[in-house]
């Protein structure tokens, strides 16, 4: 018996939903959603533009950290993505810190429609300690994790490469397997890598969608 093709999931379509400060106030827990986190200034905005081919769907920032909810995008009426405050931000007093790694801590344990994380970091500066915790909280919570290393326009060939394999050195053999890849908001690089991994979270049963072509 033959399966139909299903048409997949278009990023395009990704429109602002809402803004959360606390899990309460977070869209109803159904469906399907995948988060991107990063340090600040480590291209997450840029990223969730150019995966969306939007310029102005999450909002870049001249200041770190600017940005401390937690914002909602739809792609369907069952599928989202969501942005997550850019942490490792200097300038925010240690309050706003804590409160930060407390919310987000409760999202991470009592979502159930997050199906993925991506954290995003600056391929020339890669596994800071804050990248690392939220490496740890994904495994704590079983979670499927891609590491996306940007701004590699910013590196030659070589160096790019080298950074790619170190990342993986460092994150092979981890419980819950860690995928990486490489991507520049600037030329475009990595988009269906991404695309293609993000889909696969999102579908309903957490298998990869039938492709057209099958």
């Amino acid at each position: 018996m033959n399966e139909i093709p299903t048409t997949p999931l278009s990023f395009n379509q990704a429109r602002f939903q809402i803004s959360a400060a606390k899990l309460h106030q977070c869209p109803t827990d159904a469906g399907a959603e995948v988060a991107f986190a990063g340090r600040s200034n480590a291209g997450k905005s840029s990223a969730i533009n150019t995966l969306t081919r939007q310029t102005k769907l999450a909002r870049t920032s001249k200041t770190p950290g600017r940005t401390q909810l937690m914002n909602f995008f739809s792609l369907t009426a069952t599928q989202r993505l969501v942005d997550l405050p850019g942490y490792g931000f200097a300038k925010v007093p240690e309050a706003v810190k804590l409160a930060w790694q407390r919310n987000i801590s409760d999202y991470f344990s009592n979502r159930e429609s997050l199906k993925g994380l991506v954290i995003v970091i600056d391929s020339r500066h890669p596994l800071k300690e804050f990248d690392q915790n939220m490496i740890n909280w994904a495994q704590a919570h079983q979670l499927p994790t891609l590491l996306l290393m940007t701004k590699v326009d910013k590196l030659k060939k070589g160096p790019a490469s080298a950074a790619l394999l170190t990342v993986r050195k460092a994150v092979a053999g981890l419980e819950i397997p860690i995928t990486v890849q490489l991507f520049s908001a600037l030329k475009r690089q990595g988009i269906s890598e991404l695309e293609n991994t993000l889909r696969e979270w999102l579908s309903n049963d957490g298998q990869p969608e039938i492709s057209e072509q099958a």
